[in-house]
């Protein structure tokens, strides 16, 4: 599908989150006029100064060199992590090393060094016009649409807090924990996250937070002050297209997620680069973000498909597996590749994996609805 952008055509974007913002930024390098429409008062409002890794195993390219590279630049606090420890359920540690960045450390919300408000600060920069409080129900004409997860497929719940912890990352695989997922706790400059990432149980949430915090305190002694609580939810799926109507979608509007554990940005970032790219150049962003994004999904549907079978005996095995590497990252990067055998396996992964989301996509070329109810679509 094809637009037909003149430029003089102002651009519409329904969402101020990374993807959206990423797309705003290339569009406006190119000299287009765009209008970004954000919901909330501010940038990054349901995040609120929480702590997220930006993974560095996908790529064998540096993550903030490939930010780099896609024309954004590194004007927000991203703090590479090498060294840490992961427990079983029986509480026995295990240390993971890599000789490079696993992950850089990251804030999400309106706070001054957060990712949200860098990419904020460089598309204003490029003259692109940012309205608040400005909730887009409808996008007409040319425009991209970038408004953020519609249910939740996962659930991330905690606190952020004040500490004089030191800095580090410490991760739990344990489903009294957190039921297919992973409990982890982030530290840096004196402020904190702490987390139960659970892909089922949602309703047993509290439960599930108050072992956490019991499990960080008796094996790191995990110190909070001024505790705030807070939760998130992430949308995973590989749509069959990610248009509705004429408009791409990007992020995890359009489901673009790490379904394995969750580290999306990357996948959002990307996606609204190619949403941009698609309007500027005339392309079929189906085709860019298939050829570009779609491999690394669709193996990460089949990691989710096993390591929700594990439980804990099973994640015992893998932490012994992948720490006995010399290096993590590279067996990570390994991990989130496509294989013969994975490939294989995606028939039988995708229909034992299936989205809560049903409204996904729409091919009604006249609709204009940011949120589209025509149809329902299955992963």
């Amino acid at each position: 599908m094809k637009n037909n952008l003149n430029n003089n055509d102002t651009i519409q974007i329904a969402g101020a989150g990374p993807a959206g913002l990423a797309a705003a930024i290339t569009l406006a390098r190119a000299g287009r006029e765009v209008v970004v429409h954000e919901a909330h008062d501010e940038v990054g409002h349901r995040f609120q100064r929480d702590f997220q890794g930006l993974e560095n195993w996908s790529s064998s390219t540096d993550a903030l060199s490939a930010l780099e590279n896609i024309g954004l630049e590194i004007n927000f606090t991203a703090q590479p992590f090498t060294g840490g420890t992961a427990y079983d359920a029986w509480d026995k540690p295990y240390t993971i090393h890599s000789d490079t960045a696993l992950f850089y450390l990251i804030e999400r919300g309106p706070g001054p060094n957060s990712l949200d408000t860098g990419l904020l600060k460089q598309a204003q920069s490029l003259g692109v016009e940012v309205r608040f409080n400005s909730r887009l129900k409808q996008l007409k004409g040319i425009g991209i649409l970038a408004a953020g997860p519609k249910v939740p497929d996962a659930i991330a719940v905690g606190y952020h807090f004040e500490t004089d912890m030191p800095d580090g990352y410490w991760v739990i695989c344990d489903d009294k924990l957190a039921p297919k997922g992973y409990a982890y706790l982030l530290v840096m400059a004196g402020q904190g996250t702490v987390k139960t990432c659970m892909f089922s149980g949602f309703k047993q949430e509290k439960i599930y937070v108050e072992k956490t915090i019991q499990a960080f305190e008796r094996l790191v002694g995990l110190q909070m002050k001024n505790p705030i609580p807070h939760g998130g939810a992430g949308n995973f799926r590989i749509p069959d297209s990610a248009y509705n109507g004429i408009h791409p979608l990007v992020g995890e509007q359009a489901g673009f997620q790490d379904t394995l554990w969750g580290f999306g940005i990357r996948l959002a970032l990307t996606s609204g680069i190619l949403a941009a790219q698609s309007l500027l150049n005339g392309d079929n962003y189906d085709t860019l973000w298939k050829q570009q994004l779609r491999p690394q999904m669709q193996t990460a549907v089949v990691n989710r498909a096993f390591y929700s079978l594990l439980g804990n005996r099973g994640y015992r095995w893998f932490l012994k597996h992948i720490t006995t590497k010399a290096d993590v990252r590279q067996a990570l990067y390994k991990a989130y590749h496509p294989s013969r055998f994975k490939n294989w396996l995606l028939p039988w992964a995708t229909a034992r994996y299936v989205s809560r989301r049903k409204d996904v996509s729409c091919d009604h070329v006249d609709c204009h609805c940011v949120w589209c109810r025509h149809c329902a679509h299955a992963v």
